[in-house]
């Protein structure tokens, strides 16, 4: 065992960056992003709500329990299946499983016609397509620090996740202008049945298959331990016994992970009830809100590739704690102005710090994760961010109904960054925080 993890770490420092197998492993992110950005966000929930449920309010609370639903299979099922791959070694043939969930149940809702009989149809699907797309990313994560150097995680991380924020947009544009804007019309598609919505579902899928095929030819994987699956399983489900009981010796990581779980809250929530500050509180149409997104989008995408370099200059943990607290400044900032360019101005800045918090809270966990834990480790990363990922929208609503105050409700998603960074503050730099993390302080 011991000779087969010092070969891995080699395979790792030999990689170098720039080459096609990163390159490659970086566009997975392009890939994967445009499931979110149309399925999820902008096109298909709203054709669901509008068109194929039997009234928006139904439909609202529909898609949103299906999604709830999803992402409790995603929280329970990411760290058992990572223990399993740990065991296992290799993480390509579950990403190319997952891959193809999604891009298959996806595909599906290409016959979700507009029509309440078609409910089932388009939630079910979701929901499986959903499910895919966000466990390949658990196994995706983890194998960063197999394929980078220490001291080149960040820009990696950093680059690969404003390559998801541009795999949004650019999927985003070509929707609307192959699709939506024209209506289809010179493809043949019927707009009457809305057939020119429904076929995003296909966009989406091939633009998630064809982009994911660099990664699935190039990309290494972890060496194969050849135990067969029934031990694997075994071993996998001891593992997380034995992570759980040794809780204490993971003390750095239990508390970044409650950290990230409490900072990505506020940011889903930022995403969800963003748009719906930015109508209410300064009138903006619906459009004009389209397009704020974009910028917020744009924005974070930029301060991902930015602060890549300064992830690995100055640590992950203080790219976090600095992301946090310009969130915090920001978004306390944008609930007190009125002037609709300040809103703008501040959106926009606050926009930029979203991307380096997300992809610096990745690769610090690829960097103090054990060796030989990272699956499991990552699946607990996606467990923090799906855990109480129903808290900040409940917040943010009963607040706003008691006081009255959307600028009060939004308050609650700053209150969540201000905890992150408290948390933040007690969690060991990064080269610490792996050395009390290693196998050898593991108590048992």
């Amino acid at each position: 065992m011991k000779n087969r993890r010092a070969s891995v770490r080699k395979q790792a420092i030999d990689l170098q960056p720039g080459t096609p197998r990163l390159v490659s492993w970086a566009l997975y992110d392009w890939a994967n992003q445009a499931y979110g950005t149309l399925i999820h966000t902008f096109v298909f929930s709203v054709y669901f709500i509008r068109s194929v449920a039997a009234d928006e309010t139904t439909g609202t609370v529909q898609w949103g329990t299906t999604i709830s639903i999803a992402g409790f299979v995603v929280a329970v099922a990411a760290p058992i299946l990572g223990a399993v791959a740990d065991q296992g070694g290799r993480r390509k043939p579950w990403i190319v499983g997952f891959t193809l969930l999604c891009v298959s149940t996806c595909a599906l809702l290409w016959f979700v016609k507009p029509s309440p009989q078609f409910v089932w149809l388009a939630l079910i699907p979701m929901a499986l397509a959903t499910i895919g797309s966000e466990l390949s990313i658990v196994f995706y994560n983890s194998l960063l620090p197999r394929l980078v150097r220490p001291d080149r995680i960040g820009r990696w991380s950093g680059w690969s996740w404003g390559l998801g924020y541009a795999g949004g947009l650019a999927s985003m544009i070509a929707a609307f202008l192959v699709l939506i804007w024209p209506q289809g019309a010179w493809l043949g598609l019927d707009s009457d049945r809305s057939e020119h919505v429904r076929a995003v579902a296909l966009l989406v899928a091939g633009w998630y298959l064809a982009f994911a095929l660099p990664f699935i030819l190039l990309t290494p994987d972890v060496p194969d331990s050849g135990k067969p699956l029934r031990r694997m399983v075994r071993d996998g489900l001891d593992q997380l016994r034995a992570t759980g009981r040794g809780v204490r010796s993971y003390a750095p990581i239990v508390r970044f992970l409650v950290a990230h779980m409490l900072y990505i809250d506020g940011l889903a929530t930022l995403f969800v009830f963003g748009g719906i500050y930015a109508a209410a509180t300064f009138g903006m149409s619906q459009e004009t809100v389209l397009v704020f997104g974009i910028m917020l989008n744009f924005a974070a995408g930029i301060g991902a590739f930015g602060f890549a370099w300064i992830d690995d200059r100055i640590g992950s943990r203080a790219t976090i704690l600095l992301s946090l607290t310009a969130l915090v400044t920001s978004g306390s900032l944008i609930l007190i102005v009125h002037s609709t360019v300040l809103f703008w101005t501040i959106g926009a800045v606050l926009g930029v710090f979203v991307g380096p918090a997300q992809a610096a809270g990745r690769s610090f966990l690829a960097r103090i994760a054990p060796e030989g834990l990272q699956g499991e480790m990552f699946g607990l990363l996606a467990l923090s961010g799906k855990a109480t990922a129903f808290v900040g929208p409940a917040l943010v609503g009963w607040v706003t109904y008691l006081t009255g105050s959307q600028r009060l409700g939004m308050a609650t998603i700053v209150v969540f960054f201000a905890i992150g960074l408290i948390i933040m503050l007690t969690v060991p730099a990064d080269s610490a925080s792996r050395q009390d993390a290693a196998p050898g302080n593991r108590q048992t």
